[in-house]
């Protein structure tokens, strides 16, 4: 393990997930469930809602089990991401913020199964009728962070090689 590694990273993850924990403690003190409140109208309302399965709802009506398997998942990738960032250097930015950022998530949404049994839900994004599934500020940090991790992976490229 490198000792100047990006593991002091992890420190976006906790600010993910503080920053997800107290937006869906509001939502959850002051929202009504599933009514739409406007925020800029046409295009985004709050939303209180649950959602008990993974990513557009993905196995939400299976039965419960699926809560335990996305709690394990969750917890897997992100201690291998964390081990990730235990061997990457510490000014890698564009390695470390994507890990950091997948984690924040993970966790806040694990927290959620952990307390409520469900996952809570509160932007909604819509154009006329067509509405994107609700969403919360962990969700955004993992989507931000797999982009990251495909999109620097992409630039990053191969290192050049040596015509000598």
């Amino acid at each position: 393990m490198e000792r100047n590694n990006a593991l002091p990273w992890l420190g976006l993850s906790a600010i993910v997930v503080v920053l997800d924990q107290f937006s869906k403690a509001w939502v959850l003190a002051t929202l009504p469930e599933f009514q739409q409140v406007p925020v800029i109208p046409g295009v985004w309302n709050w939303f209180r809602t649950y959602n008990e399965g993974a990513a557009f709802s993905f196995l939400s009506d299976a039965g419960g089990w699926q809560k335990y398997v996305f709690i394990v998942l969750a917890l897997v990738i992100s201690g291998l991401l964390g081990r990730m960032l235990a061997r990457t250097p510490r000014a890698d930015w564009r390695t470390a913020a994507p890990f950091a950022l997948v984690i924040g998530g993970a966790i806040g949404n694990v927290i959620d199964r952990l307390l409520h049994g469900h996952v809570v839900d509160f932007i909604q994004w819509y154009w006329h009728d067509h509405y994107w599934p609700a969403f919360n500020l962990a969700d955004s940090a993992i989507v931000a962070g797999a982009i990251g991790i495909g999109l620097f992976g992409l630039l990053q490229g191969k290192p050049a090689q040596d015509a000598g």
